[in-house]
C-alpha cells in the first residue's frame, strides 16, 4: 500500500508546484507560504478530526514530540526556500532540483537511521543527482 501512497504524495507535489508558481506571482514567497501553511494546518487538524485521529495526540512522548517540532522546522524552511526559488525560477527546473531530497534523504536514512541501501536505490540516487546537476550546470 506503501507505494500507492508514495505515487499520491508524488502527483500532489508536481501539483503544488504548478499551483505554488502561479499563486506566488507578484507576492512575496515567505506570504505564500504563510498562507500554505495555515491551509495545511487546516486540512491535516480537519482530516485527524474526522479520522477520529485526535487519541493519539494523548500518545505521544516527549521524543516524539521534540522530532516532529523539528521535522516541523525543517518542513517549514524547506516550503519558504522552495518559494523563494520559485518566485524567479521556472518550475521545470526548481522542482527537480527540490527532488534532490530524495537522494539526501536515502543517505541520511542509511547513516542515521542504518537503513540497508540496495543497488537499485544507489542507482536511482545517482540518477537523481545527475539530474540536478544537470539542470544547475
Amino acid at each position: 500500500m506503501w507505494k500507492y501512497y508514495a505515487l499520491l504524495s508524488a502527483f500532489f507535489a508536481a501539483l503544488t508546484a504548478i499551483l505554488a508558481k502561479v499563486g506566488v506571482k507578484g507576492i512575496d514567497g515567505n506570504a505564500a507560504t504563510a498562507i500554505r501553511t495555515v491551509v495545511v494546518l487546516i486540512v491535516a487538524w480537519g482530516i485527524v478530526a474526522a479520522t477520529g485521529d485526535l487519541k493519539a495526540i494523548k500518545e505521544l512522548n516527549r521524543t516524539n514530540l521534540l522530532f516532529l517540532i523539528l521535522s516541523g522546522i525543517a518542513t517549514g524552511l524547506s516550503w519558504i526556500f522552495y518559494f523563494k526559488a520559485l518566485e524567479t525560477g521556472d518550475v521545470s527546473k526548481v522542482a527537480p532540483i527540490d527532488k534532490l531530497s530524495v537522494a539526501i534523504a536515502i543517505g541520511m536514512a542509511f547513516l542515521f537511521l542504518n537503513e540497508p541501501i540496495e543497488p537499485k536505490v544507489i542507482l536511482g540516487a545517482t540518477f537523481i543527482t545527475a539530474g540536478a546537476i544537470v539542470i544547475i550546470i
